[in-house]
């Protein structure tokens, strides 16, 4: 639970909102065919330095990766998007990572590359729950 602040702390007027940090995220994007550019949403990253919080939430819809591209490697998606959870998570499944800070992993999970998985641009906001805002952007940008 988050501990108030100000006026309500002290019992005095209106109770304040919890604290809010502010954080990134980027959708993962499945790019089967690099040279056409088209793409599906196949997860979300959220990272919060205040908390230390780096989060990734994926899934794939194989039937939209295969109305891009017939002969997609799916396979290949999916073990990219479970490599992507295991950096993510950190620890020894993060491998070369697992070392890093979160800001580290973030940056580069974010990092441009050509490749069937893909980053979107990183854009900010805030939250007090970084776990909760996470399923909502994954809920918006990718169900």
């Amino acid at each position: 639970m988050e501990a108030l602040t100000g006026p309500a702390a002290a019992g005095q007027g209106e109770p304040e909102q919890p604290v809010r940090h502010d954080y990134e995220y980027a959708v993962l994007r499945a790019v089967p065919r690099v040279e056409r550019g088209e793409f599906v949403n196949v997860g979300v990253l959220l990272y919060c330095r205040r908390t230390e919080y780096l989060g990734a939430r994926t899934h794939l819809d194989q039937g939209r990766l295969l109305a891009l591209d017939p002969v997609a490697d799916v396979a290949g998606v999916r073990r990219a998007l479970r490599g992507v959870e295991a950096v993510s998570a950190g620890g020894p499944q993060a491998g070369p990572a697992a070392g890093d800070s979160a800001g580290r992993r973030f940056r580069w999970l974010t990092a441009p590359r050509s490749a069937v998985l893909q980053p979107g641009p990183v854009h900010t906001g805030l939250t007090a729950d970084p776990e909760a805002e996470l399923r909502h952007l994954f809920d918006l940008l990718v169900l």
